[in-house]
């Protein structure tokens, strides 16, 4: 019994323009193309990359600074030229830079305690870079908000960039920015 998809195939057969072997051959060259056209997947089908590792780190980076585990906490870092930016505009250091500023917070046996409510993971096509953003409670700055970069480095994730932020509400913008404005004129006074 022919196949229904080959069946344009007859057509060769019933006039005899083709001699039987290759009318033979095309019809399983043709068979085995259609298999292979319905059994691959494009590569846009392919699973995501787990977010389980990525936010293994996260997570217990920020346990480290809660638990004032100052090497755990920095060993995180993909290097000393790593970016950490805190909530004041000047804070931006370098990691080098940001372990002399946070030595002290670790030596007093709490850093700071940040707890993520709420956090989205991204990769990059080659799944070799991550960036995030993560929503995360916290006793002194309130509701903050951080996001950032990791990197992986020979099987590992590493923090390349992380930028801590307070949302502010849009209710109150213009307090705030006023509020700001003063801060930056008073300083500049002294």
């Amino acid at each position: 019994m022919p196949l229904p998809i080959l069946g344009f195939m007859n057509h060769f057969v019933s006039s005899r323009i083709l001699p039987n072997n290759i009318i033979f051959m095309t019809k399983y060259l043709v068979l085995f193309g259609f298999i292979l056209l319905v059994s691959c997947k494009a590569s846009s089908d392919a699973p995501a990359p787990s977010t389980k590792k990525v936010e293994a780190v996260l997570d217990d980076w920020h346990e480290a600074a809660a638990e004032a585990d100052f090497d755990r906490y920095f060993n995180h870092f993909a290097s000393d030229s790593a970016i950490f930016m805190g909530t004041d505009a000047s804070e931006r250091w370098e990691v080098a830079e940001f372990r002399r500023w946070a030595q002290p917070y670790f030596k007093r046996g709490s850093a700071w305690d940040f707890t993520p409510v709420e956090r989205h993971v991204y990769f990059s096509d080659d799944e070799k870079i991550a960036w995030f953003d993560e929503s995360l409670d916290t006793p002194n700055l309130g509701p903050a908000r951080g996001s950032g970069v990791l990197k992986l480095k020979d099987g590992n994730w590493e923090i390349a960039h992380y930028n801590l932020s307070i949302p502010i509400p849009n209710a109150i913008v213009d307090t705030v920015v006023k509020q700001i404005e003063q801060a930056q004129q008073d300083s500049s006074n002294n």
